[in-house]
């Protein structure tokens, strides 16, 4: 099985935590992709969704679904979206599309947040693929000196403008032992958005595709 093909397994899995008749969230990034393809067996049941970016709006009003705006919708049924880590503890690294700020709010909105990935994303701890972090740009460089207090380097995501009007900044070489409380340090900063973890708010439901089918993990 290639990596597409178990990201596509993933995605298709997930359908069944799909609500008919309910608004639902859905992400950015490759495995998403196969997700909103997938919708367009069952887009009659769906009245519409909020989307995570502006990619991800233009292939659901390409399949026939309305995009949503989530000021509107009141709470959602679930989020679907994907991840560049996960551990066993369902708790993630994003923001590998730079659209990390509005994955947070559509997870936060949602009742069950459902992530989907290939099982190469599972890791035992994360840091290894770099964090990223949605800065307001007048404080960047105020924001790396900070960052680089907390081990790491830092590296600006060259030629990438967020859909929002930030930038990013990655930060490698990270072992992340404590995700919730890294969190809540990095979104103290002035000038920081948001942080691409999502330890607070993990997922509900991680779906693995792989060789052997779709694991589902819950914690």
């Amino acid at each position: 099985m290639t990596q597409d093909e178990a990201k596509k397994a993933a995605a298709e899995a997930a359908l069944k935590y799909v609500v008919p008749g309910e608004p639902l969230g859905v992400g950015t990034g490759s495995t998403v992709n196969f997700f909103i393809d997938a919708l367009a067996k069952i887009r009659h049941d769906i009245p519409g969704a909020v989307s995570s970016s502006n990619a991800s709006s233009e292939r659901l009003k390409k399949i026939g679904i309305e995009v949503l705006d989530l000021n509107n919708t009141g709470q959602l049924s679930i989020y679907v979206d994907g991840a560049d880590e996960a551990d066993a503890n369902l708790r993630l690294i994003k923001g590998g599309g730079a659209a990390l700020t509005r994955e947070k709010i559509v997870a936060a909105a949602s009742r069950k947040f459902v992530c989907i990935a290939d099982e190469s994303k599972l890791v035992k701890v994360l840091g290894k693929f770099p964090l990223p972090i949605e800065v307001i740009p007048m404080a960047r460089s105020y924001v790396a000196r900070e960052l680089l207090k907390l081990g790491g380097s830092c590296e600006l995501r060259m030629g990438v403008t967020t859909d929002n009007g930030n930038v990013i900044i990655d930060v490698r070489n990270l072992e992340i032992l404590d995700p919730v409380t890294l969190e809540n340090k990095i979104n103290q900063i002035p000038g920081v958005v948001t942080v691409g973890l999502f330890a607070q708010r993990p997922a509900d439901v991680l779906l693995l595709g792989g060789p052997n089918g779709v694991r589902e993990l819950k914690v």
